[in-house]
């Protein structure tokens, strides 16, 4: 039994008991074993504040910053006087490039910068834990095995989803390194699925999930990989 302890941002905190293991199914929805749901991993305290901050540092990095806009020392321009500086009534003006003639320069525009903002390893790794605890508390992680007997088409995958009852909402198939190129070409064309390299998983990609798939040799090697990267 995994006991799991949920803190809201007020800091309150409820307790909630699940079940320590996870049922590996076929395609066609057969059970065939259970499988244990490691404490470390899928019981740990979950933190709200953790997974926005997170969130935020994660979103922030895929923002490239390349928006580049030019003053008006940039603009390629005539800086002769536009018309002279006395009699006319207008405003005075010096060159063409100023910001309120079209084709000036633009004023306060955007510039190329880093928006990369960072977290450490290990709060990386608990933001991703956290993600998971919180799948399992809502017992939304499956394990699913006999893949590799599809023949590769895109209605067969359908059909696997329908029968595991993933057929709805946002499904993530997390899977072992070597599979890749098999599940792209089967779930490719679903537009409710996303996949990831087990090594590769990371916090944001399990937040966005409905249901977080794990394939039985994914499964097994993210348990491998992130246990020897705590030890």
């Amino acid at each position: 039994m995994l006991t799991v302890i949920l803190t809201d941002m007020a800091g309150k905190r409820t307790t909630k008991h699940i079940e320590a293991t996870v049922m590996v199914k076929d395609v066609s929805g057969k059970e065939i074993e259970p499988l244990e749901l490691p404490q470390d991993i899928f019981g740990i305290t979950a933190s709200d504040k953790l997974l926005a901050q997170y969130v935020r540092v994660y979103l922030a990095n895929q923002r490239q910053g390349t928006a580049h806009t030019k003053t008006r020392a940039e603009v390629n321009a005539t800086t002769k006087k536009v018309y002279k500086q006395k009699g006319t009534g207008r405003a005075r003006h010096g060159a063409r490039s100023a910001s309120l003639f079209v084709g000036g320069g633009v004023t306060h525009g955007p510039k190329p910068r880093s928006f990369s903002l960072k977290l450490n390893k290990k709060q990386r790794a608990k933001a991703l834990y956290c993600s998971l605890s919180l799948k399992a508390h809502d017992s939304m992680i499956q394990v699913l095995g006999g893949l590799e007997g599809l023949d590769g088409k895109t209605k067969a995958a359908g059909n696997a989803l329908k029968n595991l009852g993933l057929n709805t909402g946002k499904t993530l198939i997390v899977y072992a390194p070597g599979e890749g190129a098999h599940l792209r070409k089967q779930f490719s064309n679903i537009k409710t699925l996303s996949s990831s390299q087990d090594r590769l998983l990371n916090a944001y990609k399990v937040l966005r999930a409905d249901t977080v798939v794990f394939t039985r040799s994914g499964f097994q090697d993210f348990l491998t990989f992130r246990r020897g990267k705590t030890e």
